[in-house]
């Protein structure tokens, strides 16, 4: 939802900006000549509209996450000149008053480079681990809506999102997350039962995607439309659509889907349409426990000739394709087709590169590890 701040709501925030002590004003123009981002991306896309960053940072402070919403005031002049999407996960004031001042790299924790909405977040399977702007950290998911909410890093993310619009989206958070986390610490309550890998079927469904052999079925596919067309992802559903008179029966086969957003950039004329379209499928029922369970590095060979796509773990434990993180997994499922919900499409160029954290790398160079004095708010 977007939300537009009254003229009141402005002076508000301006009155809060005004009386903030002067350490914290000094503070704020040091962080500001001292912090240089330098992210590096897999896929080039466009920006974040600097107005975003804006809105984004009045609605967290007009919501009491003051200290937050500073925060992202330093940053967003970097963040619109480098990055395309984003989610934050704010904590709130009496977090950081209780924590003293949070270190650089504690606060690129709580900023992953992919937007995740509330549905996004209730989809992810239980130990799914999120990309952060903290090189080669990640975020772990240790509780899922299965168990009444979602918990990443065993903090709750309060409810739905303080802002969603766009490329951007903000959660609360009560308290900051813990970097240390290991798995090993993650005691969430059980979920229900993961199928086993491989899942029925899979077994002989993954020869189709490393042989040269498979078939259509064209019913789960036009059952699987309005459910893509319903979460942002009609652009794929529309060229779903497109090849249901050619499909043929008892297919099986994954669908990557990246978001509307994305993917339109790729289109061009008729004829590339097809090409983008099959760049994105494989033929074979693969589900998110089957694709954590692959090999590192595996290529699943695609409906587009000499095109493949590679699973990959980077060295955060971030599962990608071709170097994208899957943001939506299991988005559809039928006995014949799955679907999983991406940030970007996929490129040929990223088939050849090796698995890295290229998504969250900052440099952590020219920059004070002492940000805000936050114990004043």
């Amino acid at each position: 939802m977007y939300f537009v701040s009254s003229p009141h709501q402005e002076r508000t925030a301006n009155s809060r900006i005004r009386s903030s002590p002067s350490p914290l004003m000094a503070a704020r123009r040091l962080l500001a000549s001292l912090v240089f981002f330098s992210f590096v991306f897999p896929i080039s896309s466009p920006i974040l509209p600097p107005e975003t960053l804006t809105d984004a940072a009045e609605i967290l402070s007009d919501s009491g996450f003051v200290a937050m919403s500073l925060t992202l005031e330093l940053i967003s002049q970097t963040l619109t000149s480098s990055a395309s999407s984003a989610t934050v996960f704010a904590p709130s004031d009496k977090a950081f008053r209780e924590s003293g001042q949070p270190s650089f790299s504690l606060l690129l924790y709580h900023i992953s480079p992919i937007k995740l909405s509330v549905e996004n977040l209730q989809s992810l399977p239980l130990g799914t681990k999120i990309p952060t702007l903290f090189q080669n950290h990640s975020l772990i998911v240790t509780s899922s809506a299965y168990g009444g909410g979602v918990s990443l890093n065993q903090v709750r993310i309060n409810g739905s999102a303080i802002y969603d619009f766009g490329p951007l989206s903000v959660f609360a958070i009560d308290r900051f997350f813990d970097p240390d986390l290991e798995v090993g610490d993650v005691s969430p309550p059980p979920p229900p039962p993961p199928p086993l890998y491989p899942s029925p079927g899979a077994a002989s469904d993954l020869v189709d995607c490393l042989g040269a052999s498979y078939s259509y079925g064209a019913d789960s596919v036009a059952r699987a439309l309005d459910p893509l067309k319903s979460r942002g992802y009609s652009v794929i559903a529309s060229l779903l659509d497109l090849q249901l008179p050619v499909m043929r029966d008892r297919m099986k086969m994954t669908v990557f889907a990246p978001v509307d957003e994305d993917m339109k950039q790729h289109l061009g004329n008729l004829s590339e349409w097809s090409s983008n379209f099959h760049a994105h499928v494989v033929p074979c029922r693969l589900i998110w426990t089957d694709l954590v369970s692959l090999d590192n590095g595996v290529s699943l060979r695609t409906l587009l000739d000499g095109f493949s796509v590679r699973v990959s773990i980077t060295s955060g434990g971030v599962l990608v394709l071709n170097g994208v993180p899957i943001i939506f997994p299991d988005m559809y499922t039928s006995d014949s087709l799955v679907v999983h919900g991406l940030q970007l499409a996929l490129t040929a160029k990223e088939d050849e590169k090796p698995a890295s954290d290229s998504f969250s790398e900052v440099s952590h160079n020219n920059h004070d590890e002492s940000l805000l004095n936050y114990g004043e708010l």
